[in-house]
């Protein structure tokens, strides 16, 4: 690089007005009037495909949150900042004021592995506030169940260790299943918390399967282990958290259950998808189960979104033309309505205005 160039780039930098967040990163990186931010402050293997990060959270952050949230957080890849949503681990009002997630990284997780894999501990990252409606009410009912399976436990661990905090008069019972003691995370915790429970006011039970050896959990298995759960589902007392196949099991036979996906449902989807219009930024065709998010990033283009699962409605976008279909529930929408990005695919051809 020659000196004028050199001279061309500082006479450029002191010369660009600056703004209130220049010089507030400057002294702490956490401090932004623009979004909420945070810090891993380290990341503890917790199985051979899945690590606990924790979190400094920078001004602004809650952590007076409701034990099953969860939150967005993007990480900076390559110039440019991912979004996924991942349940906080901890009990509300933490006395470090430190957030923690579990994550486990995906075969096709690009954002999950680099989390778990590359990330470091120092790493400023983008956080969204806690959301999310699959969390213990207020007041706590006598009795509960859980029924988890894998990753499904993340939000359940919340409950938790917050339900132990407080020393809740509350009876548990808990169904989780895991394939194999390795990828058994939290599993040690759970059974401490269950020996602890015999002198405590909270009562938990665990019940565990081991699905490389074992059948898998289905409605019939829950029925037969958990006694009422019919009845503690129909009264909002129940949960269940884990794979589709799961939940859509269990949700027919359990009126009322409350669940949590973490990933898209999409067996409304269709054979026949369509095109979806960008206006000057082009079109692009797709399946029927391919959502205009998923369009959009397959061209290049950035639109907003959070939890990625039809929940937070960061993604929303108003159907300038044409028409697009909810692969989860087959609800149709047209020209005029908005909608959510993330879990809805054209139905034949649908434009959105950028």
């Amino acid at each position: 690089m020659g000196l004028k160039t050199k001279v061309s780039r500082v006479f450029k930098h002191l010369s660009t007005p600056l703004l209130p967040d220049d010089y507030t990163h400057l002294l702490n990186p956490l401090w932004s009037s623009r979004e909420l931010r945070g810090q891993i402050e380290a990341i503890n293997p917790t199985s051979p495909t899945s690590a606990e990060l924790i979190i400094r959270p920078g001004w602004g952050m809650p952590t007076d949150f409701k034990p099953g949230q969860f939150i967005g957080l993007g990480v900076e890849v390559r110039g440019k900042y991912l979004w996924r949503s991942y349940s906080l681990t901890n009990a509300p009002r933490p006395h470090d004021g430190l957030l923690t997630i579990n994550i486990r990284a995906l075969n096709d997780g690009y954002v999950s592995q680099h989390l778990v894999a590359n990330v470091k501990p120092g790493t400023i990252v983008r956080l969204a506030a806690p959301a999310g409606e699959f969390h213990l009410p207020e007041p706590l009912p006598a009795r509960i169940a859980f029924v988890t399976a894998g990753s499904g436990v993340t939000p359940v661990i919340s409950m938790l260790r917050d339900l132990s905090a407080r020393n809740a008069s509350v009876e548990v019972e808990h169904i989780h299943s895991y394939r194999g003691e390795a990828e058994a995370v939290f599993v040690n915790e759970l059974r401490e918390l269950e020996q602890r429970s015999a002198i405590s006011a909270l009562k938990y039970r665990l019940h565990t399967r081991n699905t490389e050896t074992q059948p898998r959990i289905d409605a019939a298995a829950v029925t037969d282990i958990i006694a009422g759960f019919g009845a503690l589902a129909s009264s909002a007392s129940a949960y269940a958290c884990g794979p589709v196949e799961l939940l859509k099991n269990l949700e027919p036979e359990f009126p009322g259950l409350r669940t949590e996906r973490f990933t898209v449902d999409r067996s409304a989807a269709e054979d026949v998808g369509g095109t979806v219009s960008f206006g000057s930024r082009g079109d692009i065709d797709v399946d029927g189960a391919t959502t205009i998010l998923e369009a959009a990033e397959s061209v290049g283009i950035d639109l907003p979104y959070g939890c990625r699962m039809g929940i937070c409605a960061t993604c929303v976008q108003q159907l300038s033309d044409g028409a697009a279909r909810d692969i989860r529930t087959g609800a149709t929408f047209v020209a005029g309505e908005r909608v959510r990005t993330c879990v809805c695919a054209p139905a034949g051809h649908a434009r959105i205005e950028l």
